[in-house]
């Protein structure tokens, strides 16, 4: 019966021990997995306003760097019709474009809205900018 007995304690112990290496190896996995943000950054925060010159939610933003012709970033203004892009550090400068689409009360038909500005970054800033569709 004692040999029964080690064998168990054994075989237990074995098995938390196989345990725990699989907790700690998946554990170190999930660290490999993440980036770190980069430190050194410029930050394009806007403000898409309709033709009221409210804030506008869901307007479709594009950012890239002015002379390219693909957008880098694509983006949705918020409730309060805030977008924000991390970017490059500058000099640099670019252009965001956005449209949105609304329906006029008066005549109950859709509007397409288009807007565009021009930022320029200095460095590693955080440039803020107003974008007027009308």
């Amino acid at each position: 019966m004692r040999m029964a007995t080690r064998l168990r304690v054994r075989s237990a112990s074995a098995l938390l021990l196989l345990l725990l290496l699989a907790g700690l190896a998946a554990a170190g996995h999930g660290q490999d997995r993440r980036r770190e943000p980069p430190k050194h950054y410029g930050l394009l925060f806007g403000t898409a306003y309709g033709p009221d010159d409210l804030p506008l939610y869901g307007a479709r933003v594009e950012i890239h760097p002015a002379g390219k012709g693909r957008p880098n970033w694509e983006l949705i203004s918020d409730h309060r019709g805030e977008f924000a892009q991390r970017v490059p550090p500058g000099p640099a400068d670019y252009l965001v474009t956005g449209q949105a689409e609304m329906v006029d009360a008066q005549t109950h038909k859709k509007k397409k809205l288009k807007g565009e500005a021009r930022v320029h970054l200095d460095g590693d800033e955080r440039q803020d900018f107003s974008l007027h569709l009308n």
